[in-house]
C-alpha cells in the first residue's frame, strides 16, 4: 500500500469514496452525493499546508485523508482539522492507520499545533482509531446532526501536537 499526496487525478476517486460514506453512513452528516464539481473545488481550497493524502493498491485510490482549514480567522491558523475515508471494500486493511499517521506527521512538520476530529456517534471505527493515536474526547455536541430519520451525537476529538 502507497501512501502520498493527492493529486488533481485523485479527485474522482476522492468524490466516489465520500459519495460511498454519504449514500450509506453517518461517518458524514451530509445527505446528499457531492458532484464532482464540489469536489474539485474542494481540493483546490487545499494546499501544501493543508494536504490531502490517499492510500492506493495496485493503482486504485482505497481511500483519503485530508487537514482542513478550522476556521478563517487569523487566531485559529495553528488548527487543523483531519478527515478519513475508506472504500467500503478495502476497510480492515489499515489504510486508515497509514492515512492518519501521514496527516499528523505533515500537520507536525508544517507548524500545526493541535488536529481537531469530528466524529459521529456510532462511528466506533473511528474513535478508536484516533485514540489510538492520542486524540482525546474533548467534548461531545448533542443532536447535531440529523441524517436517516434521526439525530446524531458529534464528538469533537483533539490532539495537541
Amino acid at each position: 500500500m502507497l501512501i502520498r499526496k493527492a493529486t488533481i487525478h485523485d479527485v474522482k476517486s476522492i468524490n466516489y469514496i465520500y459519495n460511498q460514506a454519504v449514500l450509506n453512513t453517518t461517518a458524514t452528516i451530509d445527505t446528499e452525493p457531492r458532484p464532482i464539481e464540489y469536489q474539485l473545488d474542494w481540493f483546490k481550497k487545499h494546499d501544501d499546508r493543508f494536504a490531502i493524502y490517499v492510500a492506493e493498491e495496485n493503482n486504485s485510490v482505497i481511500g483519503w485523508a485530508s487537514l482542513s482549514l478550522w476556521s478563517d480567522k487569523c487566531g485559529y491558523k495553528g488548527v487543523a482539522e483531519d478527515s478519513i475515508y475508506i472504500d467500503e471494500k478495502y476497510r480492515d486493511r489499515g489504510a486508515g492507520k497509514k492515512l492518519l499517521n501521514a496527516i499528523i506527521d505533515h500537520a507536525k512538520s508544517n507548524e500545526f499545533h493541535t488536529i481537531i476530529a469530528r466524529i459521529s456517534d456510532g462511528n466506533d471505527v473511528s474513535v478508536h482509531l484516533h485514540e489510538r493515536y492520542g486524540f482525546k474526547l474533548i467534548g461531545t455536541l448533542k443532536e447535531l446532526g440529523y441524517k436517516f430519520d434521526k439525530y446524531i451525537d458529534i464528538h469533537i476529538f483533539q490532539l495537541i501536537l
